[in-house]
């Protein structure tokens, strides 16, 4: 197998402001001051023109069997400082890892870090065992060995801890790393796809440093834009058709992705796999957790030099990235003023047009893969999630956040969701500032923002949405494969501030027939259920003698607790069922460690 060690390249960091009254260039040593003055009397153009280091690109892991080391690490942000940071298999970011669909792969993930974290994979349709969420911790100097086949479509994910209330300290010290996936699909068509020569994957992301150039967790003055761990990122990049995989790795701020000169590209993927056809636009918005695949012909370009942007002035209240993050008089967020980068256009990083190499692909595909979105009419059920402040006034955004008013508890199960339920979320966002919206195990489609239909930038499998403030945003999606009666998945918003302080919750998914090991197989022998359909009221008997029942709850298909109760000695029990709807239920029965589940139907 094949290990990975990342360069600390020695950098230099050279970052312009242009201010327009003076026509003058000025330089980080004064930019507190003149920031402060810019922002008393004019507006400033965040320029950003001289990118001159060299991009880092992760080295790949392929294959079945993987080693991940998380470690601690230092990197040179800038010349003649050594950052502290933290890292995978090196000592910022982490390897790349390349899947093929349907292999079966094994990870040993190696915790040396002196703190308890996890490992998700983000986007990915793997079991709630394997999905690496708060509850299944890695602790110091111990392991986690995840093992799932791939059932994703080509596309790019991305993995990174997901510890309760650290997500955003280990994620923002360096823990991440991309998932490429292939597939036969993918491979029939004419793409660019050999890494680190027309295949980039890019992870852009903002920090905070103190004088001494550590990173600062939690903190909304993200000042610093970096691209692959890179200050002022540079790339050089063939004359032709380059691929380029776009992952907003970002704590908080959202990007307006462009080229200088407003040069149209093509998306040709979303967060779970490649789009139908290529979507030719020249700003494409993109969310914390947030990924697009996207091309851009650099054919007639060469020797040219080109940028990747982010046109944020476009962005409207409301946004952390516009000038102001909130909508509504008087709202602040502690830190976020002054920040060139808000409300403002700015230049990620700089591409360098070189000869093209030696099988250049040249032309951009009419069409990609077959996206076929789930009917609206196939839902089992619409579930309605609000998302509200804690505190209301002026300094709402400073504060918690909440999903149906409530904060997030490791304890508490927010939904039970049977297997192979078809569902539509309805999310509503009560509060001032926009929130992308992740939801684990599954991709879903979005139906519609404020009633209308979303457009083509959102038409491929999500899993990711930014919900704005005061938009209702509705999804389809299934819960299909994967069902577990101890293991919860999350949902939460993937602002990582918010996230650490609670804005998220967690459901099962849940089978009549087996969810794992703890829950046993019945074929009917063991327990039986009758009537069922049943009227007024259902029993339970246990037919053997070795199971001892101790207690019970009925789930609505909301995941609603609407009965429960405990088990007397005996080997039979019966219930009532006259105060609850007609309607299909699942009926969790537990005895010690062993669990049954069973549908049953009140007619």
């Amino acid at each position: 197998m094949e290990k990975s060690t990342n360069i600390n390249n020695e950098q230099t960091n050279f970052f312009v402001l242009y201010y327009e009254p003076f026509g003058k260039f000025l330089t980080r040593d004064n930019l507190v001051r003149i920031q402060i003055i810019s922002f008393l009397i004019c507006s400033i153009t965040f320029a950003n023109t001289h990118a001159q280091n060299q991009v880092i690109i992760p080295v790949t892991l392929s294959g079945t069997e993987f080693e991940l080391n998380l470690q601690y690490g230092t990197h040179q942000f800038y010349s003649g400082f050594d950052t502290e940071t933290m890292g995978v298999n090196g000592d910022i970011l982490g390897p790349t890892l390349i899947l093929n669909r349907s292999d079966f792969i094994e990870i040993t993930v190696n915790n040396y870090l002196a703190d308890t974290t996890t490992i998700h994979w983000h986007g990915m349709h793997v079991s709630a065992a394997n999905d690496g969420g708060p509850h299944t911790t890695i602790a110091p100097f111990s392991s986690w060995n995840p093992r799932f086949t791939v059932l994703d479509k080509a596309g790019t994910y991305w993995y990174h801890p997901h510890l309760h209330e650290k997500t955003n300290l280990h994620v923002s010290k360096g823990i991440a790393g991309f998932i490429i996936v292939r597939d036969s699909e993918e491979a029939a068509l004419n793409l660019p796809r050999t890494y680190g020569v027309d295949d980039f994957p890019l992870v852009i992301q903002t920090k905070t440093f103190d004088a001494n150039k550590e990173i600062v967790v939690p903190s909304n003055a993200d000042t610093v834009l970096m691209v692959n761990a890179t200050i002022d990122a540079a790339l050089q990049v063939p004359a032709q058709v380059v691929r380029l995989r776009l992952l907003n790795g970002s704590s908080q701020r959202n990007f307006n992705i462009g080229l200088s000169g407003n040069q149209s590209f093509y998306q040709i993927g979303s967060d779970g796999g490649l789009l139908s056809a290529p979507n030719a636009i020249n700003r494409l918005k993109l969310t914390p957790g947030e990924r697009a695949e996207i091309l851009v012909d650099f054919s007639s370009r060469q020797g040219e030099t080109i940028y990747l942007m982010s046109y944020a002035s476009a962005f409207s209240s409301g946004i952390y990235g516009a000038a102001s993050p909130g909508i509504g008089p008087g709202l602040v967020l502690n830190g976020y003023n002054p920040n060139p980068m808000n409300g403002t256009d700015f230049n990620i990083m700089q591409f360098t047009v070189a000869s093209p190499g030696s099988h250049p692909v040249t032309e951009i595909p009419l069409t990609l893969v077959d996206v076929s979105p789930i009917s609206e009419s196939s839902s089992h059920i619409t579930r309605n999630l609000i998302l509200t402040p804690a505190s209301m006034g002026p300094n709402s955004l400073n504060g918690k956040f909440l999903i149906n008013n409530v904060s997030f508890d490791m304890d508490v199960l927010n939904y039970t969701i049977p297997l192979n339920n078809t569902e539509i979320w309805s999310i509503t966002n009560h509060s001032p500032i926009a929130h992308p919206f992740h939801i684990h195990d599954v991709q879903f489609f979005i139906l519609d923002r404020n009633g209308l239909p979303p457009i083509a930038a959102e038409q491929g499998r999500k899993d990711v949405v930014l919900i704005h403030a005061m938009e209702t945003v509705r999804f389809i999606t299934k819960f299909s494969d994967f069902a577990n009666d101890s293991v919860p998945y999350m949902y939460h918003c993937h602002m990582l501030t918010h996230e650490d302080d609670g804005m998220m919750g967690q459901f099962k998914v849940v089978s009549a027939t087996s969810v794992d090991s703890e829950v046993e197989h019945d074929d009917g022998e063991a327990i039986s259920i009758y009537p069922n359909p049943a009227t007024t009221r259902v029993t339970i008997s246990m037919r053997q003698k070795r199971i001892q029942l101790k207690s019970y709850k009925l789930y609505n298909a909301l995941g609603q607790t609407v009965l429960e109760g405990n088990f007397s000695s005996s080997s039979e029990f019966s219930f009532d069922l006259k105060k609850i709807p007609s309607a299909s239920y699942f009926l969790v029965l537990k005895s010690g460690k062993q669990q049954f589940i069973k549908k049953i139907t009140k007619i």
